[in-house]
């Protein structure tokens, strides 16, 4: 008997036992996830904007002790965990967004422009993001691009060609997930190029569930007022339904701060995000739902980091780069919150532009300062500034496009160049003087002294006049650009909170996908062949 009895008490102190060891390892995976990620961000956008903090700070971005200071570091660089990714997709050194996408949020390798399928295109593969909603957590998809754009995309459609954006925003509606923010659509009404579905997005939106937010003020309110489901697009949506570069929208809010319906920042979008995702959160049209109060998924691409890197310009870069570091900051505020529930990954899809520390001109000094005086990106600049005055002055210039001094005689085009980007003719040396004149008749009258084939590599596919005017204000700071495209370098990543430590190490970037996964307790996803 008494053997028996103990048997029973061995039997039950087993079952206690693996039933504390179930709950413990399950206590371990995190109810919180944010996956931040910074579209063409590498090691050298984190250094250049840690150096221009450094300078507006009023240090030096040539002192050791000063770039060290924490005020001038970023949320991202200061996490305790960090690692290295490779980029590189199926069949190029040099991924795009499409593939690097699908292997963050499907963990497989894919071609490039392909989007949630495999290289074959016979296959397709649920997300990260598609996983997490189906075990109930929440999912929120903010990108400072627009929604249908191939980053965001990864995380809920699957498609062979990332220009199918009516589709995309087709099974974007389809999702169920309860909140997407940041821009707006690129085809909502219609194909965006052959082969494309032809849907009318806003309705499908609707029939769905969804409300359409494009206000400030009803954006905000959501903070207070969490909805079910809801798209939250940026007021202004500056070029192919993005939101505007930072630099520019801090600019217009300069300009007009008492404007009600100001746009908001990444970090804003996060914030609204988060308070109407977070558990059990009640109000008007939200409703609460056990079976979804297993926390949240939320992803943020800071998307325009990569298109001012494509353009060269480096202030641009820098603005977005510190607008996306604050929406993390947002997150490591709930993180102090939630200490033992929140995971917290920050990482790149690839380096945009070949951004150089340093420049043939400058050695081994630096000279941020000098970036100091540019108030507008390449595309505000273009839009505005030089379309008043190529307007104004192209009928008097092209006649005379032989003449060596168009520009230099130019006294409007030169106080622009002052007034926008702080460069001063007066202080260039002769050959940047002469890249600018060859760039100004480029611009104006479509022809100049070089070769199509120095024209392709000057100036790439942007406008002549204003790209050449950022890359020589960013060689003067000891910046510089070999490339329009995406590079093949390995990006940093960093991560904070519960299963951390899973991120550290040197690892391929689909692997990103399968330690979100494993941090989650999702279904295990496929191996990339």
């Amino acid at each position: 008997m008494k053997v028996k009895q103990r048997n029973w008490v061995l039997i039950i102190a087993l079952t206690i036992l693996m039933t504390f060891v179930a709950t413990a390892a399950n206590a371990t995976q995190p109810k919180y996830v944010f996956f931040f990620l910074g579209d063409g961000m590498a090691s050298s956008q984190i250094q250049a904007t840690e150096a221009y903090l450094t300078t507006i700070n009023g240090a030096s971005p040539t002192k050791a002790v000063d770039l060290r200071n924490p005020e001038n570091r970023l949320h991202m660089s200061k996490m305790p965990v960090a690692g290295m990714q490779t980029t590189y997709d199926s069949f190029a050194l040099m991924t795009d967004s499409a593939s690097a996408g699908t292997a963050f949020a499907c963990g497989i390798k894919t071609k490039s422009g392909v989007i949630g399928m495999d290289e074959t295109l016979t296959k397709n593969v649920k997300s990260v993001a598609q996983l997490a909603h189906e075990q109930g957590k929440k999912v929120g998809i903010i990108t400072s691009v627009s929604l249908d754009h191939a980053t965001p995309a990864s995380y809920y459609a699957s498609i062979s060609n990332r220009g199918f954006m009516n589709n995309i925003a087709t099974q974007m509606a389809n999702t169920g997930y309860e909140f997407f923010g940041g821009g707006g659509l690129v085809a909502p009404t219609g194909p965006a190029r052959s082969g494309d579905t032809s849907n009318n997005i806003w309705a499908l939106l609707a029939a769905k569930g969804y409300e359409v937010r494009n206000t400030r003020e009803s954006i905000l309110a959501l903070v207070d007022s969490p909805r079910d489901k809801v798209v939250c697009i940026n007021p202004w949506l500056q070029d192919s339904s993005a939101m505007p570069y930072e630099i520019d929208r801090v600019f217009k809010e300069m300009e007009d701060p008492d404007d009600p319906n100001r746009n908001l920042s990444l970090a804003e979008m996060t914030k609204v995000a988060i308070a109407n995702l977070y558990d059990g959160r009640s109000g008007k049209g939200h409703r609460r739902d056990p079976s979804r109060n297993q926390g949240f998924f939320i992803m943020v691409e800071g998307g325009k980091i990569d298109w001012a890197c494509h353009a060269n310009d480096a202030m641009a870069a820098i603005g977005d780069m510190i607008d996306f570091d604050n929406a993390i900051g947002v997150a490591l505020e709930f993180l102090k919150k939630h200490p033992f529930e929140t995971l917290i990954v920050v990482t790149g899809d690839h380096e945009t532009g070949g951004m150089t520390i340093g420049h043939a001109t400058t050695a081994y000094t630096a000279y941020y300062d000098r970036l100091l005086g540019q108030t507008n990106s390449f595309q505000y600049f273009g839009a505005n500034q030089w379309a008043t005055h190529k307007a104004a002055w192209t009928a008097s210039v092209c006649p005379n496009v032989a003449s060596p001094d168009n520009l230099a005689a130019n006294p409007e085009m030169l106080a622009l160049m002052e007034s926008v980007f702080g460069l001063q003719y007066v202080t260039l040396n002769d050959y940047q003087k002469e890249k600018l004149e060859d760039a100004y008749d480029k611009s104006m009258c479509g022809t100049n002294n070089n070769s199509a084939s120095e024209n392709s590599y000057l100036y790439g596919g942007y406008e002549p006049m204003i790209v050449t005017i950022t890359h020589i204000l960013n060689e003067r700071a000891s910046l510089g650009w070999t490339s329009y495209s995406h590079t093949g370098v390995p990006v940093p990543i960093f991560a904070e909170g519960r299963e951390a430590w899973r991120f550290a190490g040197f690892y391929d970037n689909t692997d990103i996908a399968k330690k979100l996964a494993q941090s989650m307790d999702l279904p295990v996803l496929p191996v990339a062949k």
